[in-house]
């Protein structure tokens, strides 16, 4: 892997999401080699991922690369590599292109699709956990109108404009609610000679309704908006199995759709070699420390870390404030334990939850704090904007924003690669 030699204890960091950010930040020029490895050489904006895969936004937008972050930290080394598996009693990571030992371990990988064994469902239907996995949803959806404008019969338009999301959390709300700007105000133009009005979105979910983790009237008023755009809701409705043109539910009747979204639950993306005892639910339980337990040395951080408090009693939610706010407690007491310093509790500050629906639509609970409407929207809008990696990300993306708003238009519908499900 040619990793120059140190006489700094050696931090790895797998995984270059917001935990691994802000753990690598905080420890800046402080005495520690650190050696982030990735499967992508950039970090990737993921509540903005539906916007790259419904046309709103290009994936250099949310996407920024690992090196230019770094480029004026000198005590950290990016390495491009996919992690295959761990000794810690050895305390070894062997990846795709190397092996090395480490002082420390810190697993921040995030969060894959959980299809919970549906395994027809896996097959079929379309995650978006990624940058690829999101760009292949923006072209099957264009592909899709491109096919419905050469089939012969009604039917077959209705299923290939069909779009089925299974989540109703803020990934399936927001979602839901961009592919309906896209019919009011895109698609009828760009397909004159399709009738858009036959096109149908759906959002199943086995709650009794949208956005569950936020408050009762967040959720009343979400559901108002995405029911006044013409989405059909379908609550208190799982998902049996999906042959990739027809789902079957549990209770209802099937539905004929060529797209099924699957944004209904995530999974830790774990590492190879870390004891199952380790993990619950799919994720690393880890201690106040964010360490595991009875594994030296090794720690986990943001989706994969399974963490409870008295507020969050099922574990602490899998958000990007989370980890953040992990990565730089993490970083704080790894400095403690080095100088034999009492270490710090890690104790997560809830700053809130909000979801956009569509144009001037949104929901925020801030605390005490419960919007709606038009200045919900702006407060979302305002706080994705900041939170973006890179002046160029918010300056471009501002922009595009702007120039959507301004001419109810998406810029880009381009179908880049198509894409065929296998």
């Amino acid at each position: 892997m040619n990793i120059p030699a140190s006489n700094y204890p050696r931090i790895v960091i797998v995984g270059g999401g917001f935990g691994g950010l802000q753990l690598a930040r905080t420890l800046k020029g402080k005495r520690f080699q650190l050696l982030m490895l990735d499967q992508n050489n950039y970090h990737t904006f993921q509540p903005l991922l539906y916007q790259v895969a419904t046309a709103g936004l290009e994936p250099d937008s949310i996407a920024y690369p690992l090196r230019k972050i770094f480029n004026r930290q000198s005590n950290l080394i990016f390495r491009m590599a996919e992690v295959q598996k761990v000794n810690t009693d050895k305390k070894i990571i062997f990846t795709n292109i190397g092996e090395l030992e480490y002082d420390y371990l810190v697993i921040a990988t995030g969060s894959t699709t959980n299809f919970f064994g549906k395994e027809d469902v896996a097959k079929h239907a379309m995650p978006m956990k990624s940058v690829s996995e999101a760009l292949n949803l923006r072209s099957l959806m264009l592909q899709n109108f491109e096919k419905a404008l050469l089939v012969d019969t009604q039917k077959e338009q209705e299923a290939l404009m069909s779009f089925a999301i299974v989540g109703a959390g803020p990934t399936g709300v927001e979602l839901a609610g961009a592919l309906a700007e896209l019919k009011k105000h895109v698609l009828p133009s760009d397909y004159p000679d399709l009738d858009i009005r036959r096109m149908s979105i759906h959002l199943i979910d086995m709650a009794e309704e949208v956005l569950p983790p936020m408050s009762d009237k967040a959720s009343a008023k979400a559901f108002e908006y995405l029911e006044e755009m013409g989405v059909t809701l379908w609550m208190g409705q799982s998902v049996e199995s999906y042959d990739g043109e027809t789902i079957q539910f549990k209770k209802a009747k099937p539905l004929a759709s060529k797209t099924l979204i699957w944004a209904a639950g995530v999974k830790g993306n774990l590492v190879e070699g870390i004891s199952e005892a380790a993990v619950l639910r799919g994720r690393y339980k880890v201690n106040a420390y964010n360490a595991l337990e009875g594994i030296k040395d090794v720690y986990a951080i943001g989706d994969v870390a399974w963490q409870t408090n008295t507020d969050f009693p099922n574990g602490l939610p899998m958000v990007a404030q989370v980890a953040i706010q992990q990565g730089k407690n993490l970083g704080i007491n790894i400095k403690a334990k080095a100088q034999q310093k009492t270490q710090k509790e890690f104790k997560y500050k809830d700053l809130g939850s909000m979801a956009t629906i569509g144009r001037n639509k949104a929901v925020a609970d801030l605390g005490k704090l419960k919007l709606h409407g038009l200045f919900a929207w702006f407060v979302w809008m305002f706080i994705h904007l900041i939170a973006l990696v890179g002046f160029r990300n918010k300056v471009i993306t501002f922009f595009n924003w702007s120039y959507n708003y301004l001419n109810f238009d998406r810029g880009v519908r381009l179908i880049i690669r198509k894409f065929e499900k296998t």
